[in-house]
């Protein structure tokens, strides 16, 4: 582990006894942010009891629809970058992050930028915070994570799964603020982040196409890897922009490979034929694909290195299916549920890129230990069915 590394572990940990308090300490109880409501053609309404928005448009448009659905929320989060550097005798390093923020969101591109400005004004918050909020993974990491997809030949349902633990430090005070978001920008795909209100980028999502990703933080990278580069794009802007640009894993590690990253994360990539993980790190960036129609990530680069010695009991769980006879979503649950950790796990789902579906639960932790509930997503996107298959392997 790198000291990086080991000092964002402990500064995680370090706020999540206070972290666990941020809900009572706003607002006197558990919040209840999201009401059912529609402005400007977005959409704020519950599938299956859970939160979905639903916003398209121009950035603007979409910016304003945000604002007005999920406002208040996005106004009590933006706060906490800040109140946690006060809360640890750390007030001084605020213009730091906000000038890290502004450069890093000079990379991003003028579409988000746009959103981000309309957001931030119709919901009445200063956009400095709303630029921190969106760049604290760059700046602290923080991500656990497991994901293990199942290539057509390892599935039961006779394409491939795509099953993901979203485990973070700070799983108490995000809690509340889980959000599924729909998006439909004009002239790119439509997709949905299964992820927080007030984040503008993707960390687990899928698009109209059926490529889908996750990002994981690490705590072995390659030898030599800056920390953290403050000229990169915002990485989960960048993830963004793969769902509404690309339809491969193939075109999505060309589009990683053309920019410059922040931080070191690996970014888990699945579409209809083929999974792969990218392992992006400021200074170069390293691919492995799927072995025997598996492909399993946890927080470790490991393209082109033995890493025997670097034990992850997730990692080797997950890898044990490859012995295994095909699995069907059942048991893909019920792998994700033995890797969870506990009451980091906020988040668990299941992609299905064929028929365009998400199964997932979100909740109390560990998330993994819910029922999961599944979201016919073309409907959501503004399709009537998804999109047809032409056959061709597209991730190699």
């Amino acid at each position: 582990m790198t000291p990086l590394s080991a000092a964002r572990i402990g500064t995680w940990f370090l706020l999540e006894t206070f972290w666990l308090l941020w809900p009572t300490v706003v607002t006197g109880g558990e919040p209840s942010w999201f009401r059912e409501a529609t402005s400007e053609g977005g959409e704020l309404r519950s599938v299956q009891d859970l939160p979905v928005l639903v916003v398209q448009g121009t950035p603007e448009t979409i910016g304003r629809q945000s604002a007005a659905l999920t406002g208040n929320a996005i106004g009590q989060l933006v706060d906490v970058p800040r109140m946690l550097l006060s809360l640890m005798n750390r007030r001084e390093e605020w213009s730091q992050h906000v000038a890290a923020s502004r450069l890093m969101w000079t990379r991003v591109s003028a579409d988000h930028r746009r959103e981000l400005r309309a957001c931030a004004d119709a919901a009445g918050v200063d956009p400095d915070k709303l630029m921190v909020l969106n760049t604290v993974l760059d700046i602290y990491g923080g991500l656990g994570c497991s994901s293990l997809i199942l290539e057509a030949n390892r599935s039961a349902t006779g394409s491939p799964l795509f099953g993901r633990n979203l485990d973070i430090f700070i799983a108490s005070v995000l809690q509340p603020y889980n959000l599924v978001a729909v998006y439909r920008p004009e002239g790119k795909h439509a997709f949905v982040s299964v992820g927080f209100t007030g984040l503008l980028g993707v960390t687990s999502g899928m698009n109209d196409r059926g490529l889908a990703l996750a990002v994981h933080g690490v705590f072995t990278a390659r030898r030599g890897a800056a920390p953290f580069d403050p000229q990169g794009v915002p990485c989960t802007l960048l993830y963004r922009r793969i769902l509404e640009e690309c339809a491969t894993v193939r075109e999505a590690e060309e589009l990683l490979r053309r920019e410059r990253p922040t931080t070191a994360l690996s970014v888990v990539l699945c579409d209809r034929h083929s999974g792969a993980v990218v392992e992006v790190a400021p200074g170069g960036v390293a691919s492995r694909r799927s072995v025997d129609g598996l492909c399993v990530c946890t927080n470790h680069f490991r393209a082109g290195r033995n890493l025997a010695a670097d034990v992850c009991p997730r990692y080797a769980f997950l890898s044990r299916s490859a012995t295994e006879d095909r699995c069907g979503l059942d048991e893909m649950a019920r792998k994700l549920h033995r890797v969870n950790q506990g009451g980091q796990t906020l988040q668990t789902m299941i992609f299905e890129p064929g028929p365009l579906q998400l199964h997932l639960a979100m909740g109390s932790c560990p998330s993994s230990a819910l029922p999961m509930k599944r979201l016919d997503l073309p409907p959501l996107m503004g399709a009537s069915r998804p999109p047809p298959d032409d056959g061709s392997p597209t991730g190699q």
